[in-house]
């Protein structure tokens, strides 16, 4: 299968989106994992429906892509316990599994888009394009006790004072608040923010929250984000 050509993808490019895709064909996962780094996306991979589950149940995705039939839980399973957790993440199916019955009972399972294979990548870019515009109609202002932020504009406001952040203070400043209440370690952290794999140093993060902390003291949400001692750093709702 050969890539199309490249074509610009209509999303903010200021926002790194993270993808999940759950896909057993080795060759597939790592065609479609280049193809869309190439377009600015960070991608996760996950070989069986377990393990994708797993990712999917503990990080932050903006959209998930998912074949049919994988090990250990199948696609539609994985669908399913994705919405019975509440999340609405959209979600596209990307299978050979291509009868009527089949588009229509995956949709039913949840999912916001059915691709059959073999498909053609710039379709797939196309589909993912709709989905980033169907979420954008909503609010999609993010808040923290006296926080706000706006993913849209890139702008963060504590009660009406905004705040001046570089790219990557609002990227951190946004993981965290995006998992209010969750703890994120540094090693979630590095990955999402940063889109690397540390083994051992990430100090970075600690001087980046040294940075967002002076500001955010300022504008009165200096006690915004929690140290957890040895683990990372969390944002409580109060």
């Amino acid at each position: 299968m050969v890539p199309a050509p490249k074509v610009a993808i209509a999303i903010n490019k200021k926002k790194v989106m993270r993808l999940l895709i759950i896909e057993d064909e080795p060759g597939i996962a790592g065609f479609l994992k280049d193809g869309l780094e190439e377009e600015y996306f960070a991608v996760d991979l996950a070989y069986d429906g377990k393990t994708g589950l797993d990712h999917a149940m503990t990080n932050e995705y903006d959209l998930i892509i998912i074949d049919w039939m994988i090990p250990a839980i199948s696609g539609i399973e994985v669908c399913r316990q994705i919405r019975k957790s509440g999340s609405t993440v959209p979600i596209l199916f990307l299978t050979a599994k291509d009868t009527l019955e089949d588009v229509v009972f995956g949709l039913d399972a949840g999912a916001n888009d059915y691709i059959k294979k073999p498909f053609d990548f710039e379709e797939l870019l196309a589909r993912i394009r709709v989905q980033f515009r169907n979420k954008s109609k909503g609010d999609e202002s993010l808040s923290a006790g006296a926080l706000t932020i706006n993913p849209v504009t890139h702008q963060v406001f504590c009660n009406t004072n905004e705040l001046s952040l570089t790219p990557k203070e609002f990227a951190l400043l946004e993981y965290l608040v995006r998992n209010k209440d969750r703890v994120c370690t540094r090693s979630r952290i590095i990955e999402h923010v940063w889109d690397i794999h540390f083994d051992s140093d990430t100090s970075v993060i600690d001087v980046y929250i040294t940075f967002l902390r002076r500001k955010l003291e300022n504008t009165g949400c200096g006690n915004i984000i929690q140290t957890i001692r040895g683990v990372g750093y969390i944002v409580r709702e109060t």
